[in-house]
């Protein structure tokens, strides 16, 4: 797979909104878990619509990765579609956090 934007070899920018069963569940501290075992930067918030929202930086192969863990989520998840948006990364995270729920900047 070959980024459409000519991205080629940087570090690129996932961010990604799972639905479904995914708050109350340990879905964000699921994703913490992986996105730091994955070694990747952003962060992770319940939104106010029932979903979770992950904005994460790194390695493209990786962030793939990462995606089809939000996929899988913890056992008491259910998922039933993740959206994705893949840009260019800033490099503006120095870790991945858990941010407060509905959290609308980047």
């Amino acid at each position: 797979m070959s980024p459409p934007d000519g991205s080629a070899g940087r570090p690129r920018r996932l961010d990604a909104v799972v639905s479904g069963r995914v708050q109350g569940v340990g879905f964000r501290y699921f994703v913490v878990e992986r996105a730091r075992r994955l070694r990747v930067a952003g962060w992770v918030a319940n939104q106010s619509d029932g979903s979770v929202r992950c904005v994460a930086e790194g390695d493209e192969a990786v962030l793939l990765q990462l995606l089809r863990a939000l996929w899988d989520g913890p056992q008491a998840a259910h998922v039933d579609a993740v959206s994705e948006a893949w840009s260019v990364a800033t490099g503006e995270f120095g870790g991945f956090e858990v941010r407060s729920a509905g959290h609308r900047g980047d």
